[in-house]
């Protein structure tokens, strides 16, 4: 690394912090829930989301003695409900291992659910002072030019060369460092066209210095995403539809949805939808018109889903994959916590009630 590179960095990052409302909090507990919520979500998505968790789950306590159901309602719409059930176990282990403080070691952090090797740098770092070395996506992208990394990021050999380079660079009191870094990568090396004439370390970038700087990081070739056509029942009885909640684990896990599944090759979409009705509920349905067709990209494949108008034929309810169901109001269905395409239907019912 250049010579002064910290010190450059640091007079930079003290003139160019980005106002976000979970800096410059002293509750390790904000650090969680901003990392966490920061996980694989841009800042501008999560600001809202953050306030408005703080605001209802001001400590870890509130968030402990709170339901799945509660959480997974504020989280709604930010995506990776994963997380919000995994943060939300973390918080009750806290609670009872550790009384209620959170550790401010980066090892026992790595115990507690839904976090990783970096969100326990992270937070070590930034929230007790920690000399841990963290290495989020900016900092990948700062560290594969500023070195020129060769090895695609997402490897394991990729992975382990960037985290030698953080930590082999890591100044003492490294809080400031590693968010200035992450600040860097946020404000000037960013993913296109980074900003290299206002970068305070562009005289040691190795990869400026050739001209390649667009083409870091080397990432793998993508595969193909996969495209799936998906069905769902609205099936309505006496002013009520059905809803049923998944199961907690999985894409999706604990919220609710309307129910039904992935068409298979050479089915159509009403069989489709009457095979998955009986796989997971044990009734039989008459499939009527369409209300409506929407489309979403998950991580790693996009679907296609058609919402049918339904009629229960047997009415005897069986769970067979789900761990609920209920009869719900159609003006009820903002207080079950539902994915986007649910949420969308749902609406549609609420303006055509």
């Amino acid at each position: 690394m250049s010579e002064n590179f910290p010190e450059k960095l640091l007079t930079w990052y003290a003139e160019n912090t980005r106002d976000l409302p979970w800096r410059g909090m002293s509750d390790p507990y904000a650090v969680l829930v901003s990392e966490v919520m920061l996980q694989q979500t841009r800042v501008t998505a999560v600001i809202p989301y953050f306030e408005r968790w703080m605001a209802r789950f001001p400590t870890l306590q509130s968030l402990a003695e709170a339901s799945q159901e509660e959480v997974l309602s504020l989280w709604e719409g930010l995506g990776y409900y994963r997380r919000a059930r995994a943060l939300h176990r973390a918080a009750g282990m806290v609670m009872e291992d550790y009384g209620g403080t959170l550790p401010g070691d980066a090892q026992t952090l790595r115990t507690l659910p839904g976090i990783g090797r970096y969100t326990a740098a992270a937070l070590a770092s930034i929230a007790f002072g920690a000399d841990e070395p963290a290495l989020d996506g900016n900092i990948r992208r700062v560290l594969s030019r500023f070195f020129n990394v060769t090895i695609p990021i997402h490897t394991s050999a990729g992975e382990k060369r960037l985290w030698a380079l953080a930590g082999e660079h890591l100044p003492a009191h490294a809080s400031r460092y590693n968010q200035a870094l992450m600040d860097l990568g946020a404000l000037v090396c960013t993913s296109r066209t980074p900003n290299c004439s206002r970068c305070p370390v562009k005289g040691g970038c190795q990869a400026r210095v050739l001209g390649i700087q667009e083409e870091r990081p080397v990432r793998k070739a993508k595969s193909p995403i996969p495209h799936h056509t998906v069905t769902a029942a609205v099936i309505p009885q006496a002013g009520r539809v059905l809803i049923a909640r998944r199961p907690p684990d999985g894409l999706l896990g604990g919220m609710w949805e309307f129910p039904g599944g992935t068409q298979e090759a050479g089915e159509s979409l009403s069989a489709c939808l009457r095979r998955e009705i009986q796989e997971e509920l044990g009734v039989e349905i008459a499939v009527g018109e369409t209300l409506g067709v929407y489309d979403h990209a998950y991580t790693h494949f996009r679907i296609t889903l058609h919402a049918f108008q339904c009629q229960l034929v047997t009415e005897e309810i069986q769970l067979r994959e789900h761990t609920d169901w209920k009869w719900a109001g159609v003006g009820e269905l903002d207080g079950y916590p539902m994915g986007k395409i649910d949420r969308q239907i749902a609406r549609y019912l609420q303006r055509n009630q």
